[in-house]
This record gives C-alpha cells, structure tokens and sequence, in this order.
C-alpha cells in the first residue's frame, strides 16, 4: 500500500475558457469540484495505475465536507483527521486560447498544535502497512517545517521508502532526514536551495542527504541526479512538448516513483523515465490527478540525455 500524506488538502475548482482575458467578464460552465491537494492527486494516480493506496489528510468545516463527500463518490481508500478551519479551496482556469493554465491557491488557515499532532499520529500508525510513505504539498499556518522530517524518520524507522514533495525549509528539513526521492520543480527548487541553475540546486539536495533528485522543467522534460553518481545529471523528455493542462504533472511524476519504490524498484534511470511519462499523460486531461492511458506508450517515446 502507498500511503499519501497531504496537510494541506484544498478542494478543486477548474474553469475551463475559450479565452482568458484580464479584466474582462467571463461567463463560463459550472467549475468541475473535486478533492484536492498533492498527496490526493498522488492517490488518484496511483489507483488508477493499480496500486492500493489510502490518502491520509485533514478535512475542516462546509469545505471540508465537500472534500469527504467526494473522497467517498470517488471510491478513494483515505482517512481523514477533523481540523476546525475550513479546508482551503484551489482555483485552475484552463485558457484554451493562449495554451495557459492560471492558478490561484489559498494559504490555509492556521491548524492547532493538537490538530498536527493527530495527523502527525495517523500517518505513523498508518505507516505501519505502507510499502512507501509519501509527503506532499505545502503546509497549514501552525504547522513546524519539521513535519515532513518527521515523516521521512518514521518511515524510515519501519524501513519504508519515503517521497516529498515540498518546498522551503520544509523540504530541505526533509531532505537532512534523508528522503530517499524528493522532486521539487524548477521554481520550487530556486526558491528551496537559492539555485537557478536546477542542476546546480539538485547538487545542493543531495549533498544536503537526498539519495535522489527529481525536478520538474516543465516542456523541458525532467531531470534527475542521485547520491550514487552526483556529477552525473539525467534528463527524460518527449520530442514535443504536448499542450493541455500542466496541473497535477508533478503529482502524477510522484505517484509513479511511489509505485516504483513500493515494488523495490530503485534505478533512478527507471525512475526517472516513468516520473515523465506520467507527468506527460496528466498534461492531457482535463483536471488534476488522472493521467491518460497511453503513459506506456508515452514512457517509450521519451528521449533521454546524460
């Protein structure tokens, strides 16, 4: 089983417009809703692929409703830990005209001590059947940079593979704990390490104790650089970039390495292929976490450069 812990959840609104244009008065279709946040698109994508997974993560007040009921229409195994702030909601507009996707995030409103303390406590008792523990997205307001620590010490304590996907101290916390993958992208990166050569922040990650470095570039592919061969620096891209909806990418690159690492697969070069091809598939769905079903297909096409 593939464990996803998301602190921050959010539920998901996505506007599909012909043209998106500032300032001006859309009139648009009912926003497609959806339970949100990283570690449950990580879920999503990793179910629809055949893995057994239980997204763990908060749910608080009408919002927080809203998300249980669709974590329950969707069939999706999770356990939720009862916060009293509303869930944050995430709003994507989708402009088929300019090939752009606009997204707003709230913050999240601040959670108690006794609030992360529970989730802190479900994630390591649920960790107990896990094959690969996985820590995704930003923290709540109150919530200590040292929670994906945490997490990556735990599943480590169970001898379990442990995946963040995070940013800022948060994830460099992490990364000192050691996290076996942890795969920022460009802009998460630069902002984490000071770097703007992602290369260069990459190397910055493992010495820091990552054993691996992903990072998402966008149309560029994905690269990738592991603690066995640090001056080596992989990359995976598909000939063309495809057009659609980026939202997820990086989520559905996560579910694949927890796949991977669940059933002992550790190659970073296999890794690294199967991370790009699932964040190619996402790109050509509507919303976050699905992928298309032609990711093997997709997995094959990519060209991959040392």
């Amino acid at each position: 089983m593939i464990l996803t812990v998301t602190p921050n959840p959010a539920l998901d609104m996505t506007y599909h417009v012909d043209s998106f244009d500032i300032g001006e008065s859309l009139r648009v279709d009912a926003a497609k809703v959806r339970a949100g946040g990283k570690g449950i698109n990580v879920a999503r994508v990793a179910r629809q692929t055949g893995s057994d997974v239980l997204a763990l993560t908060t749910a608080g007040a009408d919002t927080g409703r809203e998300l249980a009921d669709d974590l329950v229409a969707s069939d999706l195994p999770h356990t939720l830990v009862p916060v009293e702030p509303a869930t944050r909601r995430s709003i994507a507009i989708v402009d088929a005209a300019h090939g752009s996707t606009t997204i707003m995030n709230e913050r999240g409103l601040p959670i108690s001590p006794d609030e992360w303390r529970a989730l802190n406590t479900a994630a390591r008792e649920r960790m107990r059947d896990a094959r690969c523990a996985v820590g995704s997205g930003s923290l709540p307001p109150g919530m200590p940079n040292t929670f994906y620590a945490d997490l990556v010490r735990d599943a480590h304590a169970l001898s379990i593979p442990a995946v963040i996907d995070a940013v800022g101290q948060a994830l460099m916390l992490a990364v000192q704990a050691g996290a076996d993958v942890v795969k920022p992208n460009r802009a998460e990166l630069r902002e984490t390490t000071g770097e703007s050569d992602p290369v260069h922040g990459a190397r910055r990650l493992i010495q820091a104790g990552a054993r691996l470095v992903l990072v998402s570039l966008g149309e560029d592919g994905m690269l990738a650089v592991s603690a066995t061969a640090p001056t080596e620096v992989h990359i995976a891209r598909l000939p063309r970039a495809l057009e659609g909806n980026p939202t997820g990418a990086g989520d559905a690159a996560v579910a694949a390495v927890a796949q991977c690492m669940a059933s002992g697969v550790t190659d970073s070069s296999a890794l690294l292929r199967r991370a790009t091809a699932y964040s190619a598939a996402a790109v050509l769905m509507p919303i976050a976490g699905e992928i298309a079903d032609n990711y093997s297909e997709l997995e094959l096409l990519l060209q991959t450069t040392l």
